[in-house]
């Protein structure tokens, strides 16, 4: 999908309770809104830029409304009860540069008024722009409700009693934690936003996510220090600068973090992975381009411990991590053949015009047709259905010189259309290996 008024999507998250209806999502960079011909005269006027918290209709995928933001929004999560969603952001200064958008020492945990946010859009109080309807979301909206914290915070994440958001400091060695029974009083106006803020423990040199072990017990990663840092919540919220439990060293800089179900109320604390930006010395050199690091953590007792390295491709970039029994049930072995309204059961070649519709089964090791004969010029399309009942027995489909190429697995149906311009014989061939032949 195409999300207007937006560039540089990051943070996003489903709502939790009482069923995910909305999906959340957030522009990293301000722009002009709109950002075309017609806005011209903002586009060197970044005072004149917005960012956008974009609300998607989860069974439909199309786009709800935009609460315009007089920031950048980076990380996303949604609070237990199904009332708000609430996101890190920087930038107030509207600046273009690193300094400019540094320059002030506090930043926000932005949250939205879901409640509100419906009576607004039902109410009509909304700008159509880009073909979207876009609330008012700028300083001093009541939809919004701006908590003071340290510069450029990252991460927010939400512990598993749905107590408290963690909104990590990234430029400050802090964790800001936030009461979220507090957010009600805050919109009511009965406290300041500020007091939301119940602990701000010292963790290291460049927090970026926590998640949690359901035992009461944050993990922050830590990018600067490259450790890991396993902390209490309730001893920060009593005031203790300092409530580390375990500090453990990662190879190296790590980013992302997820433990076992820490996304859920029901986190288990038996597994954390570490997604870290660098390898370094870690594995066999391949070149300049290294394959990154994740470490897989065994968080049951009371220090982690590192169970394993892992190369990644680069830029390993967020995880979840949940029950293999939640998922097994719900993943297919095979396709239906009926899934494809156009599945392949007798072979045949139609030809219409100009037009040549290849229609073949795969059963390995031969395709329906050993020859299929065209001419210059012809537009070709080959429907291909895999007929192995066997599972994960997938064919690859090739047609050399073509630039196609693709894998059909047991009972699926793909099709291809391209048009044959190159005279000569071009060999069909499976690349997925599907047999000793």
């Amino acid at each position: 999908m195409s999300i207007p008024n937006a560039q540089g999507l990051h943070g996003t998250f489903p709502q939790r309770y009482p069923k995910t209806e909305w999906v959340v999502t957030n522009t990293e960079f301000q722009i002009p809104v709109p950002n075309d011909a017609s806005n011209a005269a903002n586009f060197n006027k970044p005072q004149n830029y917005y960012g956008m918290h974009t609300i998607i209709d989860a069974a439909t995928m199309g786009i709800v409304c935009q609460i315009m933001l007089d920031e950048n929004v980076d990380l996303t999560a949604c609070d237990y009860q199904g009332k708000y969603s609430m996101s890190t952001s920087y930038n107030p200064e509207k600046g273009v540069t690193l300094a400019e958008y540094l320059a002030f020492d506090t930043d926000f945990l932005i949250v939205f008024h879901w409640e509100r946010i419906r009576a607004a859009l039902k109410a009509g109080k909304y700008k159509t722009i880009s073909g979207i309807r876009v609330l008012d979301g700028l300083k001093g909206s009541d939809l919004t409700l701006r908590i003071p914290v340290p510069k450029n915070p990252h991460g927010i994440n939400i512990s598993p009693d749905g107590k408290y958001g963690v909104c990590s400091g990234k430029v400050s060695p802090t964790c800001s934690v936030v009461e979220l029974a507090k957010i009600d009083e805050a919109f009511a106006g009965k406290i300041k936003p500020e007091k939301c803020v119940v602990a701000q423990p010292e963790i290291g040199l460049g927090p970026l996510h926590t998640t949690f072990d359901g035992r009461g017990n944050a993990i922050t990663s830590v990018f600067i220090d490259s450790t890991n840092v396993k902390w209490n919540i309730d001893r920060a919220v009593k005031g203790e600068k300092k409530p580390h439990v375990h500090v453990l060293d990662i190879s190296y800089q790590v980013g992302h973090i997820m433990a076992t179900m820490a996304e859920t109320k029901e986190a288990d604390g038996k597994w954390l992975v570490s997604l870290n930006k660098i390898s370094k010395d870690r594995f066999l050199n391949v070149g300049p381009l290294k394959p990154e690091n994740e470490q897989l953590i065994d968080l049951t007792g009371e220090k982690l411990v590192i169970v394993k390295d892992e190369p990644a491709y680069i830029e390993p970039h967020d995880v979840i991590m949940v029950r293999r029994d939640l998922v097994e049930p719900k993943v297919k072995h095979r396709y239906n053949m009926s899934d494809h309204p156009m599945a392949v059961h007798k072979n045949e070649i139609i030809r219409k015009g100009n037009d040549v519709i290849v229609r073949m089964t795969a059963n390995a090791p031969v395709y329906g047709f050993q020859e299929v004969k065209v001419k210059k010029g012809n537009k070709v399309t080959f429907y291909v259905t895999n007929h192995d009942e066997i599972t994960d027995l997938s064919h690859g489909f090739n047609i050399s010189n073509y630039n196609v190429n693709f894998v059909v697995s047991p009972y699926q149906t793909k099709s291809v259309t391209f048009t044959a311009d190159k005279p000569g014989v071009h060999w069909i061939y499976c690349t997925n290996f599907c047999h000793a032949l």
